[in-house]
């Protein structure tokens, strides 16, 4: 029934209307909250959505889905983009969309219960005129708010596989673990490689160049094994892996537009050994994916070991079988 409110709400305006009673302003998205310096409690407090549930977004928060989804344990990603009326949006370097200010991304994390999908937490980037800023709101139990949680929180979920985990909500500061560049908070999902022409079409009344050329995850078995890998490492591992971020001093960049084969670890000896390498003696053995360190890495679930390091208790099995088969197209050395 919530899901329904937008359009009952439009109906009663509508009637309204017609029998000549004062109709009542459309909501808006509350521009001097994402613009101030306070940190607001509740995501409600936003006026992203009309409804406290989070379903229905207000009349210029748009939706949209990536081609190439960061994995975080399953979890089903809501993603919304928001920009204040009158400014325009551009591209940056790599395809980011060049959100003006006052513009704001909210990305809510569900796992299904049954036939519903029972929301976690909702992470909100806030572009502000000292930069972009970085909140996580945890749900409630009554799904109809969530909190800002400057601490993070943990939360007991069942994977889409059934595997029972504590599904961990980040804190303020690990935001900028993988949101970070050159020390400044930063977006790293809309690029325009890794959205599709028809959206953009929509939302910008243009399509950049470059737009649209990374496979999606549904076609994956299908796509190019090189094209297909190096999505998923760019949208998984290449916000950390690459110059200027938590772990540049890899060595590893691993961006979709990097075309260094040691850059992206092909024959490349790890900077740092330890039992992170599990005893292999390079990042990507051409050929060999058993014996890439890459691989022994995103295959672990052991804390030291696991990569990523942050946003996720679960191995990834498909992604590392991508990756893999990535890896066992290359020619042997």
């Amino acid at each position: 029934m919530i899901r329904n409110l937008a359009i009952l709400g439009a109906a009663m305006a509508t009637l309204a209307i017609s029998a000549g009673v004062q109709a009542l302003p459309p909501p808006k998205v509350n521009d001097t909250l994402i613009m101030g310096d306070t940190l607001p409690k509740t995501l409600g407090n936003f006026g992203f959505f009309l409804d406290r549930a989070g379903t229905n977004p207000t009349p210029g928060v748009e939706p949209y889905r990536l081609n190439m989804p960061l994995f975080s344990d399953g979890a089903e990603k809501l993603r919304y983009v928001y920009v204040p009326e009158g400014t325009e949006v551009k591209t940056a370097s790599g395809g980011l969309l060049d959100l003006p200010v006052g513009s704001a991304l909210i990305k809510t994390f569900a796992f299904p219960e049954g036939e519903w999908l029972r929301y976690i937490e909702t992470r909100v980037l806030l572009h502000r005129e000292e930069g972009w800023v970085a909140l996580p709101y945890v749900w409630n139990e009554e799904q109809n708010e969530a909190t800002l949680a400057l601490a993070g929180a943990r939360r007991d979920v069942a994977t889409p596989w059934g595997e029972q985990i504590s599904y961990r909500v980040p804190n303020k500061n690990q935001c900028k673990e993988c949101h970070g560049l050159n020390g400044a908070v930063t977006p790293i999902g809309p690029k325009a490689r890794n959205l599709s022409s028809a959206w953009l079409q929509s939302f910008l009344g243009r399509v950049p160049d470059g737009a649209d050329t990374m496979p999606t995850w549904e076609a994956r078995e299908t796509a190019d094994p090189a094209a297909a890998a190096r999505a998923y490492l760019d949208v998984n591992c290449a916000h950390c892996h690459r110059a200027g971020a938590t772990a540049s001093n890899s060595g590893l960049d691993l961006r979709w537009e990097v075309d260094d084969a040691h850059a992206l670890g092909i024959g490349k000896r790890p900077v740092a050994a330890g039992r992170g390498s599990g005893g292999h003696m390079f990042d990507i053995v051409p050929g060999d994916p058993e014996s890439s360190i890459l691989v022994y890495r995103m295959a672990s679930d052991e804390p030291g070991v696991t990569m990523p390091e942050l946003g996720k208790a679960t191995v990834d099995e498909e992604g590392v079988a991508l990756v893999e088969r990535w890896i066992k197209s290359m020619p042997a050395r």
